[in-house]
């Protein structure tokens, strides 16, 4: 092996040959000054469905990103073909930080976490009152999800010509949650829709729920024909031709403001979650875990908030709440 001394010339130094013929790899990236921001609209097997100013775009992601993926929601930079014309294709190149998310797993032992929704300001958590039944626990983990995420929580409760919504109210109460009772009646003249959209006046709000509850339903008469219209053809060109709910749809609001619907839910894994941040979400209690033990899980015996309570600072119930949520990730969403 010929080895080299500190005073090489130019010429003794071997090159190997370039066969491709192409430009050496580099880690500077192009800037991309001139991109157009946009909005995640859905996203179908790789292809991203985009609003750029009026337009409605395909794009995909470009490969200098890697392994980061746009969810909807997100906003993104795109260049390229911004036209929206049929069979173009834009290029992502940004991804603007997210001011909330929305994650899940597939199981509390699943490690892998899956983004669903980015940027959105609550969710909307959907459930019936009957047929099929309410799952609180599902209901639980939602919430655990929003408050992680960074989300403020709205519960819609349906069908209230089946079931009287007191002892769901009840449940939830003392979390002092924003609720909407409606009825099938009230879905069909559209005083559902009113009452819904005055919680979602300038918002993104994202829809979960499980499959019957009727959240597409209730989304469908939020949202005005012809803007369901419009994003279902450009769901035909990434080749579904039929707006189905099997992927985050963000569709507009008449009055300003969007609504997400997601995927009917089977589960609702939080394996993702750190449980030290959902006492955030109850600044009533935040005060009184000064005094806890280190790593404390705020349902044991030596946690501060017991005596936090009894001096009267907060109420009883609110703890309660806590303590059920945190507790959430042990038990099974039927339980």
């Amino acid at each position: 092996m010929r080895r080299y001394g500190k005073h090489t010339d130019e010429d003794d130094i071997r090159s190997r040959p370039n066969r491709k013929g192409n430009r050496p790899r580099t880690n500077i990236r192009p800037k991309h000054e001139d991109a157009a921001e946009g909005m995640v609209l859905t996203v179908d097997r790789g292809r991203l469905t985009c609003l750029v100013d009026d337009r409605i775009v395909l794009a995909m992601k470009a490969r200098e990103l890697g392994r980061k993926a746009a969810v909807v929601g997100d906003m993104v930079y795109l260049v390229g073909d911004l036209s929206g014309k049929k069979d173009t294709l834009a290029r992502i190149v940004r991804i603007s930080p997210r001011t909330s998310v929305l994650r899940r797993t597939a199981d509390d032992d699943d490690p892998y976490e899956r983004v669903v929704v980015a940027n959105a300001d609550q969710l909307a958590i959907v459930t019936a009152l009957a047929d099929p039944e309410p799952r609180p626990r599902l209901v639980d983990r939602c919430l655990v999800a929003a408050f992680d995420g960074g989300l403020e929580p709205l519960l819609v409760l349906t069908k209230s010509d089946l079931a009287p919504p007191d002892k769901i109210l009840e449940l939830y109460g003392a979390l002092d949650i924003p609720h909407v009772v409606t009825s099938r009646e009230e879905l069909e003249n559209g005083d559902a829709a009113n009452r819904v959209l005055e919680q979602l006046d300038g918002k993104i709000t994202a829809f979960v729920g499980h499959s019957g509850v009727g959240k597409t339903t209730l989304v469908n008469a939020l949202v005005p024909k012809d803007r369901r219209r419009t994003t279902g053809h450009v769901n035909a060109v990434t080749g579904r031709g039929r707006h189905t709910t099997t992927s985050a749809l963000a569709l507009p609001l008449l009055g300003g403001g969007w609504v997400i619907d997601t995927p009917g839910l089977r589960s609702f894994g939080l394996h993702h979650v750190d449980p030290s941040r959902v006492i955030h979400a109850f600044p009533d209690l935040e005060p009184g875990t000064e005094g806890c033990p280190r790593a404390c899980s705020h349902d044991e015996p030596d946690c501060a908030l017991d005596a936090w309570v009894a001096e009267g600072h907060a109420d009883p119930a609110r703890l309660y709440s806590l303590r059920r949520l945190l507790s959430t990730r042990e038990r099974k969403e039927g339980d």
